[in-house]
């Protein structure tokens, strides 16, 4: 295997990947420590396919989307590993590259739209300006497209809150808006870093809906971040399970769902309040994820695994898959991935 990439779990496709991550690595450097953000990632994602990066906190699902559109911390951040977004390569592109892939050909939903909206301009010109930035149209163009966006993603009188500024609205309409910009220049794909997290239960699902609705419409591939399983199973049409900087289990929604293969999978389902579970007791996962300035040797999951052996702790375990597409990083998993 010397010289080779590390394997990924990929779902056979016509169409080139819209997204081609192999062996993706980030580390943030200071003078005092280095922390291993993204450990080996390695995946693919087709047209109109959406993925759900599935993890806690800490895990490094939001510094692998800002990994896609190089906007993690220049100064600190060293990526390697092969990445390539819409056919361009991502890693060690210039700024300029960077700033023309961002809006065209991919585009983010960040987690709190009150702190990604500026304050002192209105909805409208933020979005017409991002219009008129990467497709070089008029300001009456822009602001026409501003208006037709804002009517995209429902927001009533569509008109009237174009003029409004971001603290006017509510969450779920200053959520949309943040979904208008993201959608301004027609990307092909989108990354939705928990976009759902601060609002209420009913405005969630309508978020969740109308994601779902847009990628149909617009024939995006989406890539969702979140802590949710609940969110994971509405919009996904795979999930990657993230531990440690690492995928650790990835396969199509309903399998993972039913039958999860990792331990650490099936501890996330097994702490999930749901309908379904009235009266049951939770489970609990023990202990805390680790330090990503050491990480353990072999398995990082390994020293909160009621499963764990010896042989956990010797490498990091390989992608084994008891069926095709459905895969985990498991030495309890039967059938190897070849590399």
């Amino acid at each position: 295997m010397d010289g080779m990439m590390p394997e990924a779990v990929v779902i056979p496709t016509s169409a080139a990947p819209l997204v081609q991550a192999r062996d993706l690595q980030v580390r943030f450097v200071s003078r005092d420590a280095t922390v291993h953000a993204v450990n080996g990632v390695s995946f693919d994602l087709a047209p109109r396919e959406s993925l759900c990066i599935l993890g806690e906190s800490g895990s490094g699902k939001s510094v692998t989307l800002r990994a896609l559109m190089g906007l993690n911390p220049p100064r600190r951040t060293v990526v390697s590993g092969h990445l390539r977004v819409g056919g361009q390569d991502v890693v060690g592109a210039s700024e300029r590259t960077l700033s023309d892939l961002r809006g065209r050909t991919v585009s983010m939903i960040f987690q709190e739209p009150m702190t990604a909206l500026d304050p002192v301009f209105t909805i409208g010109r933020q979005i017409a300006e991002t219009v008129m930035r990467h497709e070089g149209v008029s300001r009456a163009a822009g602001e026409a497209r501003a208006l037709e966006l804002l009517e995209l993603v429902q927001i009533p009188s569509a008109k009237r809150r174009l003029a409004a500024y971001p603290h006017e609205l509510s969450g779920g309409l200053r959520q949309r808006a943040m979904i208008a910009i993201a959608l301004s220049c027609r990307p092909r794909l989108l990354l939705a870093d928990e976009p759902t997290t601060a609002l209420d239960a009913t405005v969630q699902i309508q978020i969740l809906l109308l994601i779902r609705r847009l990628q149909e419409e617009l024939g995006m591939g989406v890539i969702f971040v979140t802590h949710d399983l609940g969110v994971a199973g509405e919009v996904a049409d795979r999930i990657a399970v993230m531990y440690a900087g690492r995928f650790i289990e990835e396969g199509p929604v309903r399998n993972l769902m039913r039958g999860p293969l990792h331990p650490y999978a099936r501890g996330l389902l097994g702490a999930t309040v749901h309908a379904g579970r009235r009266g049951e007791r939770l489970t609990t996962i023990p202990g805390a994820p680790p330090n990503l300035e050491r990480l353990p040797q072999g398995c990082a999951f390994a020293p909160r695994c009621t499963e764990a052996e010896a042989a956990c702790t010797a490498a990091v375990p390989e992608f084994r898959s008891p069926t095709p597409g459905h895969a985990a990083r498991c030495i309890h998993v039967g059938g190897v991935v070849p590399c």
